[in-house]
């Protein structure tokens, strides 16, 4: 069973009163903070292909199991070892059937392999799926909610996450394609620019509503989810489009044009520029998400840039380590430039040792 309506916990679990705990098992997706279904511990299984957010302390408990897999690879498996055989999802009643609505993300690839929907009519959030609608047939109305969606604050940019930007904003072309963590670094980064660009992402955050209010966003924001305050979800309908992560994901339509500068963040980084940024201190603090898809997309496009931005201490600790505290989320080879706010590192063309010289060079 996937559930793809985080953000209205409620819901869900009406939806799932007719089913046994303990001989159902969950597949979780993303679950903001504050949206976590209660009792999980009745349940046959849970896992996650999502972790960090709410489930950052079920999984160090071990009550959730997070499946450690990049974003893209997710619909592979939703028809393999992952195959659901029910998809609880939000849903709007369109012209033609029902359309998904603040996410895609991997919902229509469970939907493919066979999952039986049962949706919940949400009519307090935006309609932003690209489609196109989901046969009437093929969905189940079980609920209805007016709940309005999850706002999630995503941290405001602090003086030195505004210097890495600095450093990072030249390295973007007019006309490019951005694709940006949605915390500090990734708000400072889109703050910063001063051209016009696409986002090409995969969180909808508010920093791109600031930008299209500045005249500087090309077309519509695109991504596979959307997460921010209640301005953007009033802002994102007609301007942002949410779609399926093997679209968005596809690794041959990121390295295409227009370029794509990809802008992520780590928790840390080893002197090869091997990058982790799921754990520390053995508390999953985020999942591996889309960083590795973007990255590798965004090193193979000929004009583009795949781009690590952290500042050089997360409180006492350096980010900058010998050897990571968790396994690699991303490898170094698909790690063009790293920036901090001491400069800029352009790793391409260099061997192991110059690599890691100009590493250390950024870090005092």
């Amino acid at each position: 069973m996937a559930d793809g309506v985080g953000g209205d916990p409620e819901a869900v679990a009406q939806a799932l009163e007719g089913f046994d705990p303990g001989s159902t098992e969950l597949l979780l997706g993303w679950v903001p903070d504050g949206q976590l279904l209660s009792g999980l511990e009745r349940y046959a299984d849970v896992a996650t292909v999502m972790g960090g957010f709410a489930l950052r302390a079920p999984i160090d408990a071990g009550a959730v199991r997070y499946v450690t897999v990049r974003l893209g690879v997710v619909p592979a498996l939703l028809r393999g070892p992952l195959r659901p055989d029910v998809l609880v999802a939000p849903v709007a009643p369109v012209d033609g059937g029902f359309l998904l609505t603040t996410e895609s993300a991997w919902l229509r690839a469970a939907i493919d392999a066979g999952a039986d929907v049962l949706g919940i009519e949400r009519s307090g959030v935006p309609v932003l799926d690209a489609g196109p609608p989901l046969p009437a047939d093929r969905v189940r109305v079980v609920g209805r909610s007016d709940a309005l969606a999850t706002e999630v604050r995503w941290g405001e940019p602090q003086d030195v996450h505004r210097a890495i930007a600095e450093r990072v904003v030249p390295l973007i072309p007019e006309g490019a394609r951005v694709q940006y963590g949605p915390g500090p670094v990734g708000t400072a980064v889109i703050d910063a620019i001063e051209r016009p660009v696409h986002v090409d992402t995969g969180m909808l955050s508010d920093a791109v509503m600031e930008l299209d209010r500045r005249e500087l966003l090309i077309g519509r924001a695109y991504a596979p989810y959307s997460g921010g305050t209640r301005a953007l979800y009033d802002w994102a309908p007609g301007r942002a489009v949410v779609d399926r992560i093997e679209h968005t994901h596809d690794p041959v339509r990121l390295g295409g044009e227009p370029p794509l500068i990809a802008v992520n963040t780590a928790l840390e980084i080893d002197l090869d520029g091997q990058v982790n940024v799921e754990a520390v201190g053995g508390s999953a603090v985020a999942g591996i998400g889309g960083h590795p898809d973007y990255a590798f997309g965004a090193a193979r496009s000929a004009t583009g840039l795949s781009v690590v931005a952290l500042p050089t201490e997360r409180g006492p600790h350096r980010t900058l380590v010998e050897r990571l505290a968790a396994p690699v989320t991303t490898p170094s080879h698909d790690v063009d430039v790293v920036v901090t706010e001491r400069g800029v590192a352009d790793l391409r063309g260099l061997d192991r040792s110059r690599r890691r010289a100009a590493l250390a060079s950024l870090w005092p």
